[in-house]
């Protein structure tokens, strides 16, 4: 990251209630080694996850799923941003996500969905370029 480069702020979530965040705790460490500010909430509701973005002022949300579906969160909390005027987060989802769900996220404006065993690199990458397309609020 150059000097002049401004620290991407970037919220890590768990969906609602789930207690296994081994990957999103190392995701997140790779974040802050790539020179990025986390926050990370662990658990949240759609509305929790949407007000701490909106509070904490981020670039980027992640969100993190082991149980339950992304389907039932992730359309949430965009909806929620939306309704906040704010068009300009990028969201991307990672964790036990099913393949066939994927086009839908992709469809409501995930910017990536990253299985177990991704490559933070790409997760890194999607970011960077994302943030840098999307439109100031």
């Amino acid at each position: 990251m150059a000097d002049t480069e401004r620290k991407k702020r970037i919220l890590l979530a768990k969906s609602q209630i789930d207690a296994h965040d081994r990957g999103i705790r190392y995701i997140a460490r790779k974040l802050m080694e790539a020179g990025q500010e986390v926050i990370f909430i662990r658990y949240g509701l759609p509305d929790e996850i949407a007000y701490a973005a909106l509070q904490e002022d981020v670039d980027v949300i992640g969100i993190s799923f082991s149980t339950g579906t992304p389907l039932s969160v992730v359309p949430k909390v965009m909806d929620l941003l939306r309704e906040q005027g704010v068009v300009d987060k990028v969201v991307i989802v990672g964790g036990i996500v099913p393949d066939d769900i994927v086009p839908e996220l992709k469809k409501a404006g995930v910017a990536g969905v990253f299985g177990p065993g991704s490559n933070p690199a790409d997760i890194i990458d999607i970011i960077e370029r994302s943030v840098s397309k999307k439109p100031s609020a």
